[in-house]
């Protein structure tokens, strides 16, 4: 240091806590399998998370806006932009590769309880 203040370090903590990201079920199916060409080997399969999952399945099956979506889940707008670029990337990376999806929980996720309901 050249004169002046010492400089101070930032403290890094754990940072924010995650808020949950409320699914209204857990998907019935939770693996796909690409039918192959024989002799071809198969690459390695592609997680898709149980909250890209739900923001998939509420935008592009039920056509909700993301606005809508963030509030049923409880998240942001941007949270809720991130999961379906993210999805729709994996799904569309999974169709043209013929690869295996898996739908795996990861992450802080909560069922959707009854008395949660609107």
């Amino acid at each position: 240091m050249f004169g002046g203040r010492p400089r101070r370090r930032r403290r890094r903590g754990p940072g924010r806590p995650v808020k949950p990201r409320i699914i209204e079920a857990t998907p019935l199916v939770k693996h796909f399998q690409p039918s192959l060409p024989p002799g071809r080997e198969p690459m390695p399969p592609i997680h898709l998370s149980y909250d890209e999952y739900e923001a998939l399945r509420l935008s592009d099956v039920l056509g909700l806006k993301q606005e809508e979506i963030a509030e049923r889940m409880g998240i942001s707008r941007g949270t809720v932009w991130r999961l379906l670029e993210s999805a729709r990337r994996k799904a569309a990376t999974a169709i043209v590769e013929g690869r295996e999806i898996y739908i795996v929980p990861t992450g802080n996720v909560r069922v959707r309880s009854s008395e949660e309901e609107d």
